[in-house]
């Protein structure tokens, strides 16, 4: 595929990225613009390797899943409400993403696509920071079923590059009334069998094409993007709990308008 450090590189940015509202599909597809990563073969690698950051949200609350693991073996309500919410949460996602895959992969190879959306995102959330007074949710388990639907709808949105799944999700909640730690968290759960089911379509869909060298830079951005991403998933609670989400905004606005005009002088 490409070099070790190039790899190592991209498993970095994806676990720094994966669960901040920056996109972290937004910032692979750009740096790999930047490193020559491009081609069929480098989208199923950009997908395949947020499974790492995925099985970081596992280990990082592993107490939270393995209590509501024994609390839905014994019927308990919360357990039950808990799960029920990441289920019909993701299911919005599983079925547009199933329609629509194709159209969604030609997007990953757009990085003017990512560069418009990371400023228009960045307006976003700044504007939905001003917006949001009211809190109406303060649990996962506590949400009612219309906001975790709602929720799901906005993770759609993040199919565009640069949109980022965890900023679309986050921003949701917020808007649906739900307190800013709950709705990271949320947000967090809600990935795992997102992307879990993302990175298992996208390698069947692409096994075809993936070679044993392919495999291996896969395993390698993927355990890479493990370790960082278990660092960041709980120091951004911390962060969003302190700061809010507006570093993040600008961020999103200085990194989209620098693309663009590195883009221009190509």
């Amino acid at each position: 595929m490409h070099d070790l450090l190039t790899i190592i590189l991209l498993g970095i940015i994806e676990g720094l990225t994966e669960f901040l509202p920056v996109s972290s599909t937004g910032h692979l597809i750009l740096a790999g613009e930047l490193l020559g990563f491009t081609g069929e073969g480098s989208a199923a690698f950009k997908i395949a390797i947020q499974l790492g950051a995925i099985l970081a949200v596992l280990v990082a609350y592993r107490q939270r899943f393995w209590t509501v693991g024994k609390g839905l073996l014994r019927a308990d309500p919360p357990a039950i409400a808990f799960t029920r919410n990441i289920v019909i949460g993701f299911l919005p996602a599983m079925i547009i993403g199933a329609v629509a895959y194709k159209g969604i992969r030609a997007l990953l190879e757009s990085p003017t696509t990512v560069a418009v959306a990371l400023i228009v995102g960045g307006v976003a959330i700044l504007l939905i920071e001003r917006m949001v007074k009211t809190v109406k949710v303060e649990s996962v388990e506590g949400m009612p079923m219309r906001t975790a639907i709602a929720v799901g709808v906005m993770q759609c949105v993040a199919m565009i590059p640069g949109v980022s799944r965890s900023g679309a999700t986050i921003m949701g909640a917020l808007l649906m009334g739900v307190e800013r730690k709950t709705a990271a968290e949320f947000s967090f759960f809600l990935a795992v069998p997102t992307m879990m089911g993302a990175t298992a379509y996208s390698l069947w869909k692409d096994r075809a094409l993936l070679t044993f060298d392919d495999m291996n830079a896969i395993a390698i951005g993927l355990g890479v993007a493990f370790v960082v991403a278990l660092v960041v998933v709980k120091a951004f609670v911390a962060i969003v709990g302190r700061f809010g989400f507006a570093p993040f905004a600008w961020y999103r606005i200085i990194v989209g308008v620098g693309a663009l005009l590195l883009l221009s002088l190509r």
